[in-house]
């Protein structure tokens, strides 16, 4: 058999074992190994609940303000506050507009969040503390509402609900931006960094005589350490 002739074959054998290879790995796939069981569609919904801040992907139902009160009283306001001013320690979800640029920011869904899917989503994954996920899609709405009322987005007849989605406009919707990086520190930026022996020699400069003291001028110059 001349080389090529032995060079085709040998090609051959080997497309051949790859065709098995694949076809032992679509029979594996087939079988799943006999590990778990396919998702049914009410599964998938049950995770299935993210929302785009344009509405899409809201469930059915609604709720008003003045609904949304009562439940936001009897389970959000023993944290958050009756107005949701914050009760102890816990997050405040209310006012603190134009508080971002300042050295001690209040970030509540009026103040910080972008979109009203970044606050109705939160509380439906996470809320009542305790009790997440207990809420129902309607009670769900309606305490969205009263948050949103709280913080002088909607008024007091306002009803939530994907049709009036698109209604409510958020304070610091473009606040965010993509980031930049890339462009505006650019010039912070060093291609050859140095990587060995880059701080210089450390050197003391004064001794506490106690370990909860820095020392002062006074025992400096009289020399105690």
């Amino acid at each position: 058999m001349s080389r090529s002739a032995r060079l085709a074959l040998g090609l051959a054998l080997l497309l051949a074992s790859a065709d098995l290879v694949l076809a032992q790995a679509k029979k594996d796939v087939a079988r799943n190994y006999g590990i778990g069981l396919a998702a049914t569609a009410e599964q998938i919904a049950g995770w299935d609940i993210d929302i785009r801040p344009d509405g899409q992907g809201a469930p059915s139902g609604s709720g008003s303000v003045k609904d949304g009160e009562k439940i936001y009283m009897d389970k959000c306001a023993a944290c958050h506050g009756e107005f949701g001013e914050s009760a102890g320690r816990w997050p405040q979800v209310a006012q603190g507009k134009g508080t971002l640029a300042s050295h001690d920011p209040v970030k509540t869904v009026g103040s910080y969040f972008p979109y009203l899917s970044s606050a109705f989503d939160y509380i439906r994954r996470a809320m009542p503390f305790g009790d997440a996920q207990s809420l129902s899609n309607d009670e769900l709405y309606a305490v969205t509402a009263y948050v949103l009322y709280l913080n002088d987005i909607v008024d007091d007849k306002f009803v939530l609900s994907k049709e009036t989605w698109s209604r409510v406009k958020m304070p610091n919707q473009y606040g965010f931006f993509d980031d930049d990086r890339e462009t505006s520190e650019k010039a912070f930026w060093n291609s050859n960094p140095c990587m060995n022996d880059c701080r210089g020699p450390v050197k003391i400069i004064g001794r506490a005589g106690a370990i909860d003291v820095t020392p002062d001028e006074k025992t400096q110059k009289r020399g105690v350490e």
